[in-house]
């Protein structure tokens, strides 16, 4: 996915842990085979081509599909799976991915688990007694600093997922027009249950504009964000204060 995925697993069985490590690993090189639009051979390639049906792919497809859809409908289109006038799921695969990964080994008996794909986090259970996982959400306006932290306590499942200019440049795209997003914005950072919906929900409030995104976010059920201006401003949902720490 052109990213560096980092795992920290906590508890179980050793052997079986490993076991689900190795497979969560296979399943996401396998996500980007099947999902890749770089790689005319993918099946998310040939299906944008009209070269197979959804019914042809393999069942990810259509779920991932799905979610988009569902997406865009939430964001009243301005999260987007097309790009340029193609099919490109891009903006939902990873947060799946991730989620699904980090799924498997909470399965396989994990008591903690941290996976971090590019920068968007899923974090389940704990990593110790009494110790809630931390995550640090970058200042795109100070390379090396921090905006905040964030801290799971309290939850069995937390996902922080940060949309922006800082480190890809002016790679999301306003629905509206087909071109790069031009908003007051450099970052907006999600904090939400799940990193596939965080994750989504960042891009489109990205591509809304401080102001508009703001509001949508707080309309949202169990979402918490951040969002900083190019001017250094820096605006949060109400109940952001909760999850700092």
């Amino acid at each position: 996915m052109g990213t560096v995925f980092s795992f920290d697993v906590r508890g179980g069985d050793p052997d079986t842990v490993q076991a689900a490590l190795a497979e969560a690993v296979t399943g996401l090189h396998r996500v980007d085979a099947v999902f890749s639009t770089y790689r005319e051979d993918s099946q998310l390639s040939r299906l944008a081509r009209g070269e197979l049906t959804v019914e042809e792919c393999s069942p990810e497809v259509a779920e991932v599909l799905e979610l988009g859809a569902e997406a865009e409908r939430v964001s009243d289109g301005w999260f987007s799976m097309r790009y340029e006038g193609r099919l490109d799921p891009t903006g939902i695969v990873k947060g799946w991915a991730v989620e699904r990964a980090a799924r498997r080994l909470l399965a396989a008996g994990a008591t903690g688990v941290n996976l971090n794909g590019g920068g968007d986090v899923q974090l389940l259970g704990t990593p110790g007694q009494q110790r809630p996982w931390r995550v640090g959400v970058a200042d795109p306006l100070r390379p090396g600093g921090l905006a905040a932290v964030v801290s799971a306590a309290g939850a069995d499942e937390l996902a922080v997922a940060t949309s922006g200019t800082a480190e890809r440049g002016a790679h999301i795209v306003d629905p509206r027009t087909g071109r790069s997003a031009v908003t007051d914005l450099v970052a907006v950072t999600v904090v939400a249950p799940t990193v596939t919906w965080a994750d989504c929900w960042a891009t489109a409030a990205f591509a809304m504009g401080s102001r508009e995104g703001l509001n949508w976010l707080e309309s949202l059920p169990d979402v918490e964000a951040l969002l900083i201006t190019a001017g250094d401003e820096v605006r949060c949902t109400g109940g952001l204060a909760s999850r700092l720490g």
